[in-house]
């Protein structure tokens, strides 16, 4: 009888609130670090997605490869110099240095959309040399990876903008440094696609 009963309880519908959350084993995470963590993952099968069709579909005979895309290395010299920026004002941050603080900001953004603009001067290389999307897989990975990996970079640029908003707002900077953290995490991230995605194209 005792088993009946104990079978035949609703966990779930029992009201009751825990009077310490860590008790139970939960952690004490802000829910931007979740959400960040949640969308970096799925990104991260995006991703690596791409690159599996893509390792695949460079097997098939009609796969011409593309010439050294000279053209993506400053882009890609952007692209770092940005992550150190942010990095840069992190530290800053951290040693409660608002003047480096504002500059790493600054500059990270800067050098991101100087990175997106780079990359669209490579599109129009790309088409002024007659590499089109429809005459060969090669050239349609190509545009594919990076105008998603674009996409990804833009969307980071706009709470990059966000958190300029906040800085120019707070009274102390201890006030943003959730987001300044978040943005430089997701900058991080975004090269280590970008110098993986790089390489692939450089070794194909």
């Amino acid at each position: 009888m005792n088993l009946i009963k104990a079978l035949s309880v609703k966990p779930w519908l029992t009201e009751g609130v825990l009077e310490n959350p860590d008790d139970a084993g939960g952690y004490d995470l802000p829910t931007e670090k979740v959400g960040l963590k949640v969308f970096l993952t799925v990104a991260t099968v995006i991703f690596t997605l791409v690159s599996v069709a893509y390792l695949e579909r460079l097997t098939y005979g009609d796969w011409q490869p593309l010439s050294d895309p000279w053209f993506l290395w400053p882009n890609t010299a952007l692209l770092i110099a940005s992550s150190v920026a942010l990095q840069w004002a992190v530290n800053s941050l951290r040693r409660g240095n608002e003047a480096g603080l504002r500059l790493g900001l600054l500059a990270g953004g800067i050098l991101a959309w100087a990175f997106l603009a780079g990359q669209l001067l490579a599109w129009q290389q790309m088409s002024t040399l007659g590499y089109f999307a429809s005459d060969n897989p090669a050239n349609a990975f190509f545009f594919l990876i990076t105008g998603l990996h674009g996409f990804h970079l833009l969307g980071g640029l706009v709470a990059w903008g966000r958190t300029m908003g906040k800085l120019k707002k707070c009274r102390e900077i201890d006030e943003i440094r959730l987001s300044v953290e978040l943005c430089t995490a997701y900058w991080h991230f975004l090269l280590v696609v970008w110098l993986i995605m790089f390489s692939l194209m450089l070794l194909t």
